[in-house]
């Protein structure tokens, strides 16, 4: 009797022409659209301006990237620098081997960076994303699903995985850990969604909310896994990060709450710089004058032509005196003084 299970996709790579496209990248390219495409959401929701979490995220992603790769390679090193290997695969991005402990950290570095520039707090930032970070490392599993990778023990349940034969496997059914994270991190982004709305989560709450929640989960699923890893006193290397990391997020949560209750609002700064106002603004003051008074003498010769519309009283009475007044304030400027007579005949 044949039992039933998850079969393994027989390559990871499709070819366009010269184009090869790898399921690992694309799995991962989906998830940072999910986040975000779900972080604009609900940063519109809380009072913040369209596309200011893409902007960040230019930043966020790659440092992300980096530093998951980073994490990957030094937790890992053995694959990479051990005896038979190339140190050249470290760089092979697309074979596998993302850390989300380094991705967090180094791409936490990357929204500061961007934060900073747009004006905003990263805390808020981060809770608008944190469901959206947890679905796009729902799809990201996915990629280890076509490289045939980071799968449990062996089992004979009806989800078992089928690997098949190949470097560093064996063929068999084994418990398919990567479906197991996958959707683990679509019930932590529900509850953080349910959290958020029902007690107002902010400064950073949720995020931290995001990463309690997925080191529980993470610390089961990494229990299972069999493949190659660094252990402390018996137990996997992750595993020991996982109740780190979740006492720190817990912690937070706690001390967060006592020193800074509520949600934040946010008030997001123009993306043009506020002075860039002031000289349409002058512009336009000085199109109004130069309308009102278009044909109009300059300030120097403004004076003799009110003083023409008042009831003449002493010196003014006299043309002599009103001629030295007028010569003294045009300067000798005839076009001042051939338009004092039309302002008397309005």
């Amino acid at each position: 009797m044949d039992l039933a299970y998850i079969p393994s996709p027989s390559t990871g790579v499709i070819h366009l022409g010269p184009i090869p496209l790898r399921g690992y990248a694309f799995c991962i390219i989906i998830g940072v659209f999910v986040a975000v495409w779900l972080g604009n959401r609900r940063w519109i929701a809380r009072g913040g301006k369209p596309g200011t979490v893409a902007d960040i995220a230019v930043w966020a992603v790659p440092f992300g990237l980096v530093g998951g790769r980073l994490y990957h390679v030094i937790t890992d090193y053995q694959l990479y620098f051990g005896e038979g290997r190339n140190w050249v695969d470290a760089f092979k991005i697309w074979e596998g081997g993302l850390g989300i402990w380094g991705a967090i950290a180094l791409g936490a570095v990357g929204a500061w960076i961007g934060c900073r520039l747009r004006g905003i707090p990263l805390p808020a930032w981060a809770d608008a994303l944190a469901p959206g970070i947890a679905l796009a490392q729902a799809c990201g599993r996915w990629g280890n699903w076509f490289n045939q990778e980071l799968y449990g023990r062996a089992t004979d349940l009806p989800w078992a995985l089928k690997i098949s034969e190949g470097p560093n496997r064996v063929a068999g059914t084994y418990h398919p850990t990567f479906l197991y994270e996958s959707l683990w991190c679509v019930g932590v982004a529900l509850l953080v969604i349910w959290a958020d709305r029902r007690f107002k989560l902010g400064h950073g709450r949720a995020f931290a909310l995001y990463v309690a929640a997925y080191c529980v989960g993470r610390g089961w699923i990494e229990y299972m896994r069999v493949d190659e890893a660094h252990h402390i006193l018996g137990v996997r290397l992750n595993v020991w990060t996982s109740i780190v990391v979740f006492l720190l997020a817990v912690t937070y949560l706690v001390l967060s709450a006592k020193l800074r209750p509520g949600r934040e609002a946010i008030v997001e700064p123009d993306r043009e710089p506020s002075g860039g106002s002031e000289p349409a603004a002058e512009a336009g003051s000085e199109s109004a004058t130069a309308k009102a008074g278009a044909g109009a003498v300059p300030k120097a010769g403004s004076e003799p032509a009110a003083k023409a519309d008042a009831p003449k009283t002493g010196a003014d009475a006299d043309p002599k005196a009103g001629a030295t007044a007028e010569d003294k304030t045009t300067g000798g400027d005839e076009a001042a003084g051939a338009k004092a007579p039309e302002a008397k005949k309005l």
